[in-house]
């Protein structure tokens, strides 16, 4: 683990997680010494990694989530905003580059998506399929003409996702060029997973209607498996990431993902 005090918080944060995952816990005084950061940083750093729900804190340290919970628990949109949010915001404005002008572009809900959205504003003459609640009200609040804003409809998700069967039927009646999609965990046996069983069928309906597939995912969601899996890493064309994942991470990732971005703080771009 690096000794670099001038890491970025959230690179920081992503090789305290891989510590833990790896060793099955790890100390706040080991930590310390490894990072050569103070005490009082390592302990904020478990508290917001313990936020995110993908460590548990203990006295002295911290132990990774146990699988089960991790597997069934949803955060709300409100909580998950609260993470990563400079990690989200440089993935928002390398993906929605991927957007034409006049294309049909559909977005997930998530609040990766969301960050999305409100670049996406600077696109001309877009159709938005969503069954966000909170992205459609990003483009409703818009100047009119923005975009044409077509919300799926059914039963709201804690992270405000509309999801079961209305939304599946209205998502099999549509094609769109484009899918930015987000996910609670994505990993190299079980895809990509969501604790929601009802929003996995849901993102499986999106995935199919997709002519091209974009994960928009922060490096803390490798490695993490939630209830319900609804694709194989082969079914997405790309994933765009942030640059705070462990090198080993990384090439795990550029070895089983058909396309792979890793956006930097700059606003730079590391295609893989």
């Amino acid at each position: 683990m690096s000794d670099n005090h001038n890491l970025l918080a959230e690179q920081r944060r992503a090789l305290i997680l891989d510590e833990v995952r790896r060793r099955g816990g790890a100390r706040v005084n080991e930590l310390t010494r490894k990072l050569n950061v103070s005490d009082m940083t390592v302990r904020r750093d478990l508290d917001a990694l313990a936020r995110q729900g993908v460590v548990e804190k203990v006295h002295g340290g911290a132990v990774p989530v146990p699988e089960t919970e991790a597997r069934t628990h949803e955060p709300g949109f409100e909580a998950k905003s609260a993470l990563a949010p400079g990690a989200k915001e440089d993935i928002a404005r390398v993906a929605a580059a991927m957007a034409a002008p006049g294309s049909a572009v559909a977005l997930s809900g998530g609040t990766t998506t969301y960050a999305v959205a409100r670049h996406l504003l600077e696109v001309p003459d877009m159709t938005v399929v969503t069954n966000s609640v909170r992205v459609a009200d990003v483009f409703h609040a818009a100047k009119a003409g923005t975009a044409t804003v077509v919300l799926t409809g059914g039963v709201r998700t804690p992270s405000d996702a509309l999801v079961g069967p209305v939304a599946d039927q209205t998502i099999g009646t549509l094609r769109f060029d484009l899918l930015f999609l987000g996910v609670h965990g994505v990993s190299v046996d079980a895809g990509l997973s969501t604790p929601n069983l009802a929003e996995a069928e849901t993102n499986r309906r999106l995935i199919r209607s997709a002519r091209r597939v974009v994960v928009v995912a922060d490096h803390t969601k490798w490695g993490t498996v939630a209830l319900g899996s609804f694709a194989r890493l082969d079914e997405v064309d790309t994933l765009v990431t942030d640059g705070g994942a462990p090198d080993a991470v990384r090439a795990e990732m550029a070895e089983h993902l058909p396309g792979l971005v890793v956006a930097g703080g700059n606003g730079s771009t590391d295609e893989r």
